[in-house]
């Protein structure tokens, strides 16, 4: 029997987003009192949520013209769907520190001790121990991530996509704006605010399932992401 793990975080008002990006607000639009006819109620149940937040809130993917302005048109409502659903495996980084760039000599080694491989089309994932060791502290900003070189190494590997614990999958001011434009350059995508990442370790290969909404024009959209388990 398969078994389905959630990658996701939840979306709840208040909760962290990347740097300037919109916050989360949750307010209720509709209550069931209202439905009824009861006016001005004491205390009124919701029946409708009105949610205010940015495409890049919580776990989500990031769209190709997200990734540069001579991507535009390459929007989410664009892109294969096939690109969202894909096997995927999942490497030990839990020894990265704060702000600690993963290089491809890391993956190399991170491969020997796994039981799979790299395949094209595939969705890796790195599982740092961010979200557990720092979520919602001063450190959950200053996450580990990859370098340049690596992620135009995992292009060429032709996957779909990567997927990070973290708010970015590169180190802000370091490598994140290349990360991001080795994307656009290459075709493919990336995930970031993954949770549950530990649960993957141990597990040779899995199905990963991140279909974004339909968002016309979007530059991204969160994302319910699963790891289906055989």
């Amino acid at each position: 029997m398969s078994q389905i793990i959630d990658l996701s975080q939840e979306i709840y008002e208040g909760m962290p987003v990347y740097k300037d990006l919109p916050q989360v607000k949750i307010t209720l639009h509709n209550s069931h009192e209202e439905w009824e006819g009861i006016k001005n109620p004491i205390n009124p149940t919701v029946s409708v949520h009105k949610m205010e937040m940015g495409e890049h809130t919580g776990t989500h993917v990031d769209a190709l013209n997200h990734m540069g302005k001579k991507y535009k048109g390459q929007s989410i409502d664009t892109m294969d769907l096939n690109q969202f659903y894909t096997e995927g495996i999942c490497l030990d980084f839990r020894h990265k520190d704060l702000r600690e760039l993963i290089t491809k000599g890391d993956i190399v080694k991170a491969l020997k001790q796994h039981p799979s491989e790299i395949k094209e089309n595939d969705t890796v994932l790195f599982c740092t121990g961010h979200y557990k060791k720092h979520f919602g502290t001063d450190n959950w900003p200053k996450g580990p991530g990859l370098t340049a070189e690596v992620t135009r190494w995992l292009g060429n590997q032709r996957i779909a996509a990567f997927g990070v614990e973290t708010m970015s999958p590169g180190v802000s001011g370091i490598s994140n704006k290349e990360v991001h434009q080795i994307c656009g350059e290459l075709q493919f995508t990336h995930y970031e605010n993954l949770i549950n990442l530990e649960l993957l370790l141990e597990i040779p290969r899995f199905q990963f399932i991140g279909l974004p909404l339909k968002i016309r024009g979007g530059t991204g959209s969160p994302v319910r992401a699963v790891a289906i388990v055989n």
